[in-house]
């Protein structure tokens, strides 16, 4: 039980002690104020749900930094979390005590962020936060995390979101515009729908040109510029096996005969033989193929020597620039346009064209990797181009003017019902 004794200043100290039989002690003006929270800790030490009043001195970084350390998350979900964490969490929270970060300023920091940061990182700012918070209450050391009942900003699609490309774009245009070396992996993107990382980390040993089909067993990860290979894919329903389209098996089969695969036995390298980086490949390969294909901004020669590049700003401005050359044209669209068609958007393609060709959701579904056939309704499939047409030609027999030869059917059975 614990005790109330006065104190030489003229004060009240309540005196118990906690869950570890340590003393613990906190002095008050009043009795009346030390009795209240000495009857406060009892209650709260009887129903098991004390907090050491002392324990919420320690910084928030220092139990980030415990936090992030004791999690067995992917090699890419911890890069990811400690980079959110270093450079968006730590720098507004680091030096303050657990027990001073209260839900007012949980939520202006929240908005905050919401003028120089996009929904979706903001989101995964509070989620960091809060997670720690909420471990932070579950080893006693605050009474209840400030971060619920935060209101975040809601995610509004984009246009640039998602986007998706014709079968006849993929052929035409995308894959002439694509290097020679990587023109199979684009295609095997659009026509198999496999993730970056599955194509990446594809091997020889996993595709059957005979069967045409390739199996799903492992991916390629790529951390802080290294690439390394997972011997699993992304969920249990990941590892599949995916049928390969005919123009898929003439770009593999060319690409095996061009060039050697790589260290062990990958289907994939760059120039000197290594696994394809994803970062390397987006500003090298990926943009600069859009542009050469007509779906990212516009190089328009307008003299000689002389090559205007048009592009588009995150604010949809229309920007214009002269430059002696069509590579440097190009470079400028590459780093300056925004949006534009993501590698990802060929795997949103792919379900969107089997879905729209009658392939029953389930089998979309199983080739796509997905555990939940929802996943792919909700997020993988799009309206196809055709679709305004599509719909109008269901009411095509339905007319509310009558045509001349109903027009005079009608006629005829309204006047033998009079006679």
């Amino acid at each position: 039980m614990g005790h109330i004794v006065p104190t030489p200043a003229g004060g009240y100290r309540a005196n118990w002690r906690d869950t570890a039989g340590r003393q613990c002690a906190k002095t008050f003006r009043t009795k009346r104020e030390a009795t209240a929270y000495l009857a406060e800790v009892e209650t709260a030490l009887n129903r098991g749900a004390y907090v050491d009043p002392h324990a919420g001195r320690v910084r928030f970084g220092d139990y980030a930094t415990r936090w992030l350390n004791a999690r067995n998350d992917e090699i890419t979900t911890a890069a990811r979390d400690a980079s959110i964490m270093r450079n968006h969490v730590v720098p507004r929270w680091g030096t303050t005590p657990l027990t001073k970060i209260d839900h007012l300023a949980v939520q202006q920091w929240v908005t905050e962020l919401g003028a120089r940061l996009s929904p979706a990182t903001v989101a995964e700012c509070y989620r960091l936060a809060s997670a720690v918070l909420r471990t932070a209450v579950r080893d006693r050391l605050i009474g209840h995390n400030p971060c619920e009942g935060v209101r975040l900003a809601r995610r509004r699609r984009k246009d640039t979101d998602d986007q998706v490309i014709t079968q006849h774009e993929l052929v035409t245009q995308l894959l002439p515009a694509v290097p020679d070396r990587y023109r199979a992996l684009v295609g095997l993107a659009g026509g198999t729908g496999l993730r970056w990382g599955e194509c990446a980390g594809l091997r020889w040993d996993a595709v059957d040109l005979a069967t045409r089909t390739l199996r799903v067993v492992r991916v390629a990860v790529e951390v802080s510029g290294h690439v390394t290979d997972k011997p699993y894919p992304k969920s249990r329903a990941g590892r599949r096996v995916v049928p390969i389209p005919g123009f898929v098996i003439e770009l593999l089969t060319e690409h095996q005969r061009r060039y050697p695969p790589g260290a062990a036995g990958l289907v994939f390298t760059s120039r000197s033989g290594a696994a394809v980086r994803r970062t390397t490949f987006r500003a090298k390969v990926w943009r600069p193929s859009l542009v050469r294909a007509g779906l990212l901004g516009k190089v328009v020669e307008v003299g000689e020597h002389k090559f205007m590049a048009h592009w588009q700003d995150d604010a949809a401005c229309e920007w214009s620039k002269e430059f002696p050359t069509e590579r440097e044209a190009m470079e400028h669209i590459v780093k300056h346009e925004h949006g534009g068609l993501r590698f990802h958007d060929l795997r949103h393609s792919y379900a969107t064209w089997l879905v729209s060709a009658g392939v029953p959701i389930n089998d979309v579904s199983a080739v796509m990797g997905h555990e939940q056939t929802s996943t792919t309704l909700d997020r993988y499939t799009h309206p196809s181009r055709d679709r305004d047409q599509r719909v109008r030609s269901v009411f095509a027999d339905f007319l509310l003017t009558p045509g001349p030869e109903l027009t005079s059917k009608t006629g005829q059975e309204a006047t033998d019902e009079d006679s």
